[in-house]
């Protein structure tokens, strides 16, 4: 993982060519340090993968694409920082990258202002691609499914699928992400005639969630929700299992093989929201080149995926804007329209977003120590409807 990381030092070297070269340039936010550190060491060595195939293969427009690579350090701050000087100095024709949901809803502006698009990779917060007043964000584009559908999703697999009745949710405080999702969790399990018995919420970076399991074990629960992501995830189900609370945990889609390292066994009886299904026929070529290349087992799949997913979609809005200029190639994204992808066919909708995306539930086996496929969910009126 650190030699990945040291991606964000090495990947000028790497891609850089001669400044009076007709290379197109591309940039990259990722979230190489801080909480996200797994999620973006995955997509940083994806992003690489695809931008050395497309140059191999003649490159876009008969160009090279130049990869310029900023670590974001999971801060806000940092990644309106980064996606100024990706605009301002290295003059890029769009930005990729990164994952969080607040991440991404920070740097929208200097986007918008630059008039530069930037595809997020796995931000599942409406606010990404539309302002506070329902407005489309013209130049913020994403690959992922929304958080309204996911906790929809996560309400139906826990009432329906699973026939629980009682829940107690565990949330972090101040994340976006975590905030939208419980919400639109509550809002779908009460419609189904479900109860919530207990909600408890944490600070960002806490190791210890004792004292609000406590509070969720009196309650009792039939089964725990996490709508939060990064290392609290696994620790938190660490020290569930260790209070014993052996219910069934259902959580959205920050699950991560990382997780195995720090929770282990405790991981069993767990279930997870995905974009993709991991072990997928489809997806195998995908991750055997990304093993070649790193030297390692593709951990953070849903990450890299999506990220290598994000590069090809820009060569082809490229190609179809017949220049690399940033406005027409916003044009294009705009304009996607059943693209087939590694993990999805790609058409979007007025806000930007994936039209009826699938979503995936993944269930831990503690044998295997692995997230295999539960069960897919397509889209329909009842998840969808508001």
């Amino acid at each position: 993982m650190k030699r990945l990381a040291a991606l964000c030092a090495v990947v000028w070297v790497l891609f850089a060519l001669p400044a009076e070269s007709a290379a197109i340039r591309v940039g990259e936010i990722a979230t190489l340090t801080g909480d996200y550190e797994a999620y973006g060491t995955a997509e940083a060595a994806a992003v690489a993968m695809a931008v050395e195939e497309i140059n191999a293969a003649g490159g876009v427009l008969g160009r090279p694409l130049e990869l310029i690579l900023y670590d974001c350090r999971t801060l806000q701050e940092e990644t309106v920082n980064v996606a100024r000087r990706l605009i301002v100095e290295d003059k890029v024709t769009a930005v990729i990258g990164p994952s969080g949901s607040g991440l991404c809803i920070a740097a929208a502006p200097v986007f918008a202002e630059r008039r530069v698009p930037h595809i997020a990779t796995l931000p599942t917060n409406p606010l990404v691609t539309v302002d506070e007043g329902g407005k489309t964000r013209p130049y913020s584009f994403r690959v992922s499914f929304l958080d309204p559908y996911q906790g929809r999703v996560m309400a139906w697999f826990a009432a329906k699928e699973m026939n629980f009745k009682k829940a107690a949710i565990l949330s972090e405080a101040r994340s976006e992400y975590s905030h939208d999702l419980r919400g639109f969790f509550i809002e779908r399990f009460k419609k189904y005639g479900g109860t919530i018995v207990a909600v408890e919420s944490f600070n960002s970076g806490a190791s210890d969630f004792r004292a609000q399991l406590a509070a969720i074990k009196e309650s009792e629960p039939d089964v725990l929700v996490y709508p939060f992501m990064g290392r609290a995830l696994p620790l938190a189900v660490r020290q569930a299992r260790e209070m014993g609370l052996a219910m069934p945990i259902v959580g959205g889609d920050g699950y991560g093989n990382f997780m195995w390292e720090i929770a282990g066994a405790a991981l069993g009886n767990t279930y997870w929201i995905s974009h993709i299904d991991r072990y997928d026929p489809t997806l195998k070529p995908f991750f055997d080149k990304y093993e070649a290349r790193t030297g390692a087992e593709c951990q953070e799949f849903m990450n890299a995926v999506a990220a290598y997913d994000c590069v090809y979609w820009l060569k082809d809005a490229i190609e179809r804007a017949g220049t690399n200029d940033p406005v027409k190639v916003r044009d294009a994204l705009e304009s996607t329209k059943d693209l087939k992808l590694t993990h999805a066919v790609l058409t979007m909708d007025e806000f930007h977003n994936p039209k009826d995306k699938d979503a995936v539930i993944l269930s831990c086996d503690p044998v295997q120590e692995k997230a295999l496929f539960f069960k897919r969910i397509r889209p329909g009126d009842d998840l969808l409807a508001p």
